[in-house]
């Protein structure tokens, strides 16, 4: 199924005005109509305080309605139980939860599908958690199915669409960074940044990566892919995979860094090695 693009998932969904209004800045300046579409699944979380303000498990209930799935009991309790959770636990637990109650479904695959052109994020973040839960999937089964999630235009289904297959690509990392290479290549800024983001040494809410904080040199060919990409959004993946590095190889990092500017002395490549050894000019080291 192709893929609908903003616009049309915006028109189907919610007034024109409301998607144009700019979005609070403070929790409580969120406002009732904002979050009955936010709660509804109409509107896409615009900021972070839209995403704090929403609740997740209305809108959950209210998706259940719109797929005429019945709850139960031991659904509703286990929704309960996700009620005083970080907002994190609780979008990952709702996207396991929706994988185990629409497995039985007929249309199970169907549903998924469809799902991954919701109009809300938060919708398409549970449904590439419910994708990734079967723990037979390959590695490249994963990664063919996590991709569109990591294409897309909403910044936060593309921050939890590497958190969600991390695991499995720091499992295995010399088969992940082959994998991932083609991606470092791809004309879609998205996916190269997804190829960095994904596998850095320790992270942003995810469990840090052992190996790469021991062993970066694994990771060059990627990093090398990278070092003079064009796209803000991917050089400040690559500089701060790079600080990460610093905290436990500073050498690594000033030397890649030393001969980059040597063989791309391009303005990419210096903003890049400068935002990445900010940590080490704090500690007197490095330029």
């Amino acid at each position: 199924m192709p893929r609908k693009s903003k616009a049309q998932r915006s028109s189907l969904s919610v007034n024109p005005s409301l998607a144009a209004s700019k979005p609070a800045r403070r929790r409580s300046e969120v406002s009732p109509e904002t979050l009955a579409a936010l709660e509804t699944g109409k509107l896409a979380t615009r900021n972070l305080v839209e995403w704090l303000a929403m609740d997740q498990l209305r809108l959950f209930t209210h998706l259940l309605d719109d797929l005429k799935l019945e709850t139960t009991p031991e659904l509703e309790q286990e929704l309960e139980s996700l009620r005083s959770v970080g907002v994190m636990q609780k979008s990952w637990g709702l996207g396991s939860l929706l994988a185990r109650f629409i497995t039985r479904h007929p249309r199970h695959p169907v549903i998924l599908e469809e799902l991954t052109t919701h109009p809300s994020d938060a919708v398409r973040i549970w449904t590439m958690t419910a994708i990734q839960s079967p723990t037979k999937l390959t590695l490249s089964q994963r990664l063919t199915a996590i991709r569109p999630f990591a294409a897309d235009e909403h910044f936060g289904v593309r921050e939890c669409a590497w958190m969600v297959v991390r695991p499995a690509l720091v499992n295995d990392l010399p088969k992940s960074i082959h994998r991932l290479l083609p991606w470092a290549k791809h004309q879609d800024a998205n996916l190269r940044r997804f190829a960095i983001e994904s596998i850095r040494p320790c992270g942003v809410w995810c469990a840090h990566a052992p190996v790469l904080k021991a062993e970066p040199e694994l990771a060059l060919p990627i990093l090398e892919q990278l070092r003079s990409d064009e796209a803000r959004y991917v050089q400040l993946s690559v500089a701060n995979w790079l600080n990460d590095s610093s905290k436990s190889q500073p050498e690594f990092v000033t030397s890649l860094c030393h001969r980059w500017l040597k063989e791309s002395p391009t303005k990419e490549t210096q903003w890049i090695t400068h935002h990445a050894q900010r940590t080490l000019r704090k500690q007197g080291v490095g330029s």
